[in-house]
């Protein structure tokens, strides 16, 4: 028998290898990253377009800084000296636009009131964007998509928290080949994009989201000197602030409407200096602010989704020219409304896919090669309010109107702007793997054929020969000229929004296929062996049941509206699995208690995985405080704060004492005993850290004396660190001793939870007991059938199915009922700071990841071994609890493999779905993560069980 487990110990970790490559070879073929071009734009490319510019001279990219009058030209004519971009990390649009264009004024409306001011001030040159960004919406994608002009891609979400240096063509690379100085301060992802690009930088760490002025103090004390200085041409200030105080207090919050307020007078002052400085002759005669946000956030402070509130934030743009070109209506994006005063205020749309090529058009640069964006109407006519083009461009035939100018200069940079997205489309159809089909580019450069037939047999001459006069047939057809370039941009934006991705399909089916195999073989493991071990005829019901329940769910997942409901699914077939149970005891007469006491826990799992689904509802009011619409109560209601307070720390203390009865009732079993006490006192710390937080305890002063609110979660740590090293070496002296099964398990389970606890904040012990009552309940229920149909002897020999889908059930909910959900904006950054300040990648990773996933996989694993029956003493007995367990670490792994199994097959039949990189892709990405995890702590599980 010995030999025997040991052998079974490799097939676990056997399964691990064969699910990693599985995974590894799927994830190659879905998650590709759109193939990035080694190409680079340059001046002289120009000469090779039909443009006007092309007869430019002065093609040297490498030209020199020269001065304002004598700057040097490349694909089109500067627009502006300078550039000022001021980002505001997670701007929500209704932070910039007035109240007057939503339903209700809430508290955070109307804070940034310089940029209102501005925006509709008579004769302005300023005004108000709502910005579209394309998910998903984390911050380096953002930048990314921001100075590339092309589309996000989905694998970079896993860069995040270690931003790789950008190679592709981008705006900030096109800056520095055309002689610009860039100065950078805030946010050091910058820095890590872009190492040797800024002529000065001053990064500060961007990822402690409880630090919410660092970054912020950093940019203010070297933005204010900086614009006073000759020394750059774009200027580039990163706050973090907004953002951080989303993640921990979220939207509507205090800190949030204090952010909200420094950021007016910040931008006061900063529009003072511009406006001090804009004089002819000065030093922003001619500088454009753009105040932005890289992406929005939902109310609670998350994003990383597609939702409207992610994917929306705004722009504000202000030119220190005056009086500066008016849009013709035909290409005027504004949307107005009456505010309270009765004036009327517009606002006006623009995609941030377009931001890169409308910047390089300003500042007279060339594209980025790989930027399928186009230069924005309304954004490019604030920078000039006159257009005096040179004699040999459009000839000097005398005045012309202002609209009609405008339009002449803009449908020649229009020109050079579909050459050269027409230019990188070509190149990488030809160059990439798959490319796109000949249907596409057919219709493709069909429209960029229409438009340059039209260009070259009017416009350009309209544009060389024009005499002055306005012509409305000449006015028409560059009216039409540019709703043609138009056309063809969004046609190209719309085949790249649906067909970017090159998915492999040999790839993922391969994948898909090995993934397959693992679960015949690992479904065959579980029976492999004597007779005596394989599932009896008498549980041949249970389990056809307990395979029923795991396809239901499993089928699931091809639908995304029940994988936005997976929390809900998951609950109701617990419940269903509860009521089957309920039925055996009331027909044994015998446990009913525990029957009806599990379905009162699913039934508050329940109600748990509703708030937490609230969460995840990006528009939704519905708790936004607090769950005390349940009982009728203000969120400030005393009641409700003690109760609030009251009810985490009194939950630590029934876990103290529920760990100290299963100790003191089990025999004295040496260190596996003794380990569980220093659980308690974690679970004591962690009681006094949330007592020390709170204002009904009168214990302010105790963190102090502690050595600071970081001393305490440390010391958990370390706490648990011993007890797992305590742990495994008693196991690796204890290996023969099979008599302290139970308070092995528990010794594990204990030692584990409390950084579980620590970790998910105050609701952590609740839910604990929450999970500890559930499970109790799942392994009183299970021995129900045991009892009544072994023989005694035998009665570890039987693997009853329905309860591992139980307990695997059970921990699916705690996760949903913790407030998780499978979206990066459903990750709590914030736990990965509980106990540090500094960033440590692998450090915060390890802590987030046993945030996210201590309840639903840590726990549950760790923690199987309790449904195995204890009395029975028996040498034999205890040989078949052993292969027992083998067995139901097996059975729990394929539960989790055809889960993954599912979801491929589900993202492999949705890739080109709608949703697919905002719900199928994270979902998938979870999903594999947390069966990696699954595997990996099977195999650590089997080893110290086995």
């Amino acid at each position: 028998m010995e030999t025997y487990l040991k052998r079974k110990k490799w097939v676990a970790i056997g399964f691990l290898l064969i699910h990693s490559v599985a995974i590894l070879i799927f994830t190659r073929g879905f998650l590709l990253t759109r193939t990035e071009l080694p190409f680079h734009s340059t001046c002289s490319d120009v000469s090779r377009s039909p443009c006007l510019a092309s007869s430019l001279p002065n093609h040297d990219s490498n030209s020199v800084h020269g001065s304002k009058q004598n700057q040097p030209k490349c694909w089109t004519k500067p627009v502006v000296d300078r550039v000022v971009i001021i980002v505001l990390d997670a701007l929500r649009i209704d932070f910039v636009a007035p109240s007057a264009f939503f339903p209700e004024a809430k508290p955070w409306m109307d804070k940034l009131t310089i940029l209102q001011m501005l925006a509709f001030a008579n004769e302005s040159s300023a005004k108000i964007f709502k910005a579209f960004a394309d998910p998903p919406t984390t911050s380096l994608q953002r930048l990314k998509g921001l100075t590339t002009g092309g589309l996000p891609t989905f694998i970079d979400v896993g860069n995040s928290f270690g931003a790789p240096v950008i190679v592709e063509d981008n705006f900030i690379n096109q800056l520095v080949l055309n002689g610009k100085r860039l100065v950078m301060m805030g946010d050091d992802t910058w820095t890590q994009l872009f190492p040797n690009q800024f002529q000065k930088s001053y990064p500060f760490p961007s990822f402690n989201v409880k630090d919410l002025d660092t970054v912020d103090n950093g940019c203010i004390e070297h933005l204010f000197p900086t614009l006073y200085e000759d020394d750059w041409d774009v200027l580039i200030a990163h706050f973090l602030g907004v953002d951080h105080a989303g993640h921990i207090y979220g939207v509507d919050s205090v800190p949030m409407i204090k952010k909200l307020e420094q950021y007016n007078s910040v931008l006061e002052k900063v529009i003072d200096i511009l406006e001090s400085q804009a004089r002819p002759g000065g030093l922003h005669e001619s500088t454009m602010l753009i105040v932005m946000g890289d992406h929005g956030q939902t109310l609670n402070g998350d994003h990383g989704g597609g939702t409207a509130e992610e994917v929306e934030t705004a722009m504000f743009a202000m030119s220190t020219k005056k009086h500066t070109t008016p849009v013709p209506p035909e290409f005027d994006t504004a949307s107005c409304r009456q505010n309270s005063d009765g004036k009327q205020i517009c606002i006006s749309s623009i995609e941030q896919l377009d931001f890169a090529a409308t910047l390089s058009a300003l500042l007279g640069i060339s594209y980025p090669f790989g930027s399928i964006g186009h230069v924005n109407p309304e954004l490019y006519a604030l920078g000039s309010n006159k257009w005096n083009l040179d004699d040999f461009e459009l000839g000097n035939f005398g005045a012309k109107s202002a609209v009609k100018e405008w339009m002449e200069n803009y449908v020649n940079v229009l020109c050079v702007n579909a050459w050269q997205v027409k230019r990188y489309i070509d190149v990488y159809s030809n160059s990439s793997v798959v490319g796109f089909s000949s249907d596409d580019m057919s219709r493709i450069s069909d429209l960029y054929s229409a438009a340059e037939q039209s260009w070259s047999k009017s416009v350009k001459h309209i544009l060389m020969d024009s005499n002055g006069d306005e012509n409305s047939t000449k006015i028409s057809a560059l009216k039409d000229q540019i709703a043609a370039y138009l056309s063809f941009f969004s046609s190209v934006v719309e085949l790249a929004r649906s067909k970017w991705t090159e998915f492999n399909l040999n790839l993922m089916i391969t994948g898909f296929a090995i993934l397959v195999i693992s679960l015949i073989l690992q479904s065959l493991a579980i029976f492999h062996g004597d007779k005596t071990y394989a599932v009896d005829s008498w549980l041949s019901t249970g389990a056809a049941f307990t395979l029923f329940i795991v396809l239901i769910r499993a089928s699931s997942f091809l639908s995304n509206s029940y994988i936005l409901e997976e929390g809900k699914v998951a609950n109701f077939l617990l419940a269903t699995t509860g009521l089957i149970r309920l039925r055996y005891s009331v027909m044994r007469k015998t446990m009913r208690k525990e029957g009806v006491i599990f379905l009162a826990m699913v039934s508050v799992l329940r109600v748990s995985i509703d708030i937490g689904l609230t969460k995840q509802a990006a528009t939704s009011q519905f708790m936004s405080s607090s769950p005390s619409w349940m009982l009728g109560i203000t969120p400030d209601h005393p009641a409700l704060t003690y109760a609030t307070e009251l009810a985490p720390i009194l939950s630590v203390f029934i876990l103290i004492c529920v760990l100290y009865l299963a100790v003191a009732r089990t025999p004295n079993e040496g260190l596996w005993k003794y380990v569980t006490v220093g659980s308690m006192i974690s679970y004591f710390l962690i009681a006094l850290l949330w007592a020390s937080e709170s204002d009904i305890f009168g214990l302010d002063g105790l963190l102090d004396v502690t050595g600071g609110r970081n001393r305490i979660p440390q010391t958990v740590y370390v706490i648990a660190l011993v007890q797992l090293f305590v742990l495994a070496s008693a196991r690796m002296f204890c290996a023969g001793n099979d008599k302290n099964w139970a308070i092995r398990t528990v010794a594990l389970v204990s030692a584990c939870s409390s950084p579980v606890i620590l970790l998910s904040g105050k609701q952590g012990s609740m839910l604990a007991l929450a999970y500890l009552l559930a499970g109790y309940c799942i392994m009183r229920l299970e021995g129900v059938e045991r009892r009544s149909k072994s023989d005694g002897q035998k009665n570890f020999s039987k693997l009853n199915p329905l309860s591992v889908v139980q307990w695997t059930l059970l921990s699916i909910c705690m996760f949903f009922a913790s407030g998780h959900w499978c979206a990066f904006d459903g990750l709590r950054y914030g736990a990965a700071f509980v106990g540090f300040d500094e960033f440590v990648l692998i450090r915060q990773a390890i802590l987030l990841t046993i945030e996210t996933f201590g309840f639903s996989i840590i726990l549950s694993v760790f923690g199987l071994p309790l449904l195995i029956p204890i009395r029975s003493q028996t040498p034999q007995a205890h040989g078949e609890k052993r292969h027992l367990l083998f067995q139901m670490y097996m059975l729990y792994g394929v539960i989790s493999a055809t889960t993954v199994a599912a979801t491929i097959l589900c993202v492999t039949i949705h890739r080109r779905h709608l949703m697919v990189w905002g719900l199928f892709a994270p979902k998938f990405v979870f999903d594999v993560v947390g069966l990696i995890l699954t595997d990996l702590l099977i195999c650590l599980a089997s080893a110290y069980y086995l």
